[in-house]
């Protein structure tokens, strides 16, 4: 399957994430405040924040998939991928780990973020790959043609 349909799996991925965390983090961030190292905002800011991130996902995506692979949408969606991916373990893992139990998130950063997310990378470096193979491969034909045609 080609990056361009996978990349679906992104947006879909990051709603199922800021899910989670607009459901526990507000109460959680509450109960743990003084343990933070700043303020935490509250929930109507957290979950807008969250909402924002969640539509961001799927416009850049959207424009990714109606621009092609080579458009800045496509790599805005890279950038934002890795990012997800990154995000598994920065705070995720480190914060269940600190706290001793649940972080809000860290259910789907582990179980949905960290696998589709490395497979989203795996699936753009394949299609990346074959692109430069393909274009090394025509290119001595198109210099044949530019030469042929100023002789």
């Amino acid at each position: 399957m080609t990056f361009r349909k996978l990349q679906w799996l992104f947006p879909i991925a990051v709603t199922l994430h800021n899910t989670e965390e607009a459901i526990w983090m507000p109460r959680w961030s509450a109960s743990h405040t003084a343990q933070l190292p700043v303020y935490p905002p509250g929930a109507a800011e957290i979950i807008a924040a969250l909402v924002v991130f969640a539509a961001a996902a799927f416009a850049v995506t959207y424009l990714s998939a109606r621009r092609g692979p080579e458009s800045v949408w496509a790599y805005l969606t890279f950038g934002y991928i890795v990012a997800m991916l990154a995000n598994v373990f920065v705070p995720h893992v480190p914060a269940a780990i600190v706290f001793h139990g649940y972080a809000p998130g860290v259910v789907t950063a582990v179980l949905i973020n960290l696998p589709v997310m490395s497979i989203l990378l795996i699936c753009w470096r394949a299609e990346l790959s074959s692109r430069l193979v393909v274009s090394a491969k025509s290119e001595p034909q198109a210099l044949k043609r530019i030469t042929i045609q100023a002789s």
